[in-house]
């Protein structure tokens, strides 16, 4: 065998035994509403909707404040405000663990933010539910921050602005305390609303339970995002309970617009624009 096939042998080996590189882990998503295969940067850039069929994927507490509010406006309010275990329940995990799981996972104290900040030079308060964090569930933080931060805009006389994205519900690991936040959210709501103040409440995908219940269906104006699900019970536990089949689209923003619940479907591109629109038309 000549040198030269010997070398050409050895070079081929070696690039067969090259590792392979595959695609990088984290370019492509798929999407819930068609199930197409999307660029992760495309659908960034497109305000995390998808190009294909204009599915709104859930967004989380930093990417929405930066869609939202004017850059650098946003000052946090009680940021350490973190939850106990006053129960000491425990499930499969024990609710201690599995808030430590959540912190470290999400970044955040617990699933609500809230704070004051600007909308296209309005000022507000703004406050959110993140369904990262136990799908946005609201237990005793979440309603304390909710209510100081319902309080906070009665003081200073500024319009109010919720983002809802909870799919839990009351938080369960907290019991009774959890059930008590929706009272006393809707409590400093009609605070709120004797002091004339504006509250835009605005639904995405999912809100649903104790927080669909009470202070996110109390908004002066009801906005909600495309095919969002919005309801107390889901569809599947409302179907078994009432042995019937449920109309087309039962408990998505388009079915609560044509019963009255909502008042406006908006894109997340307009959002904003809409929003800062409302709080100029209502506070003149």
């Amino acid at each position: 065998m000549s040198t030269t096939r010997r070398s050409g042998e050895q070079s081929w080996l070696q690039f067969l035994k090259r590792p392979k590189r595959g695609v990088p882990e984290g370019l492509w998503l798929r999407c819930d509403g068609c199930s197409a295969t999307v660029f992760r940067n495309q659908v960034e850039e497109n305000l995390n909707v998808c190009p294909e069929c204009d599915h709104h994927f859930q967004v989380p507490t930093a990417v929405r404040l930066r869609q939202l509010l004017d850059p650098d406006s946003f000052e946090e309010w009680y940021a350490d405000m973190a939850p106990g275990d006053p129960l000491q329940f425990a499930d499969r995990v024990s609710y201690r663990d599995r808030l430590k799981a959540e912190q470290k996972k999400t970044g955040l104290k617990d699933a609500c933010t809230v704070g004051r900040g600007y909308m296209r030079g309005r000022p507000l308060v703004f406050g959110m539910t993140d369904s990262s964090f136990i799908m946005g569930s609201m237990g005793s933080v979440v309603g304390e921050k909710l209510t100081r931060a319902v309080e906070r805009a009665t003081e200073l006389k500024l319009p109010l602005v919720v983002v809802s994205g909870s799919g839990g519900g009351a938080r369960m690991h907290e019991g009774i305390l959890s059930l008590m936040q929706m009272g006393k959210v809707a409590a400093a709501l009609a605070r709120f609303r004797q002091a004339r103040g504006l509250f835009i409440s605005v639904l995405t995908n999912p809100t649903m339970g104790g927080v669909a219940a009470s202070f996110a269906s109390l908004g002066d104006v009801i906005l909600a995002e495309p095919r969002a699900l919005v309801g107390f019970a889901g569809p599947r536990v409302v179907q078994a309970t009432c042995k019937m089949d449920l109309p087309e689209g039962f408990q998505t923003s388009e079915f609560l617009l044509k019963h009255g619940f909502i008042d406006r479907i908006v894109h997340r591109r307009q959002l904003r624009s809409e929003v800062a629109r409302i709080i100029d038309y209502c506070t003149r």
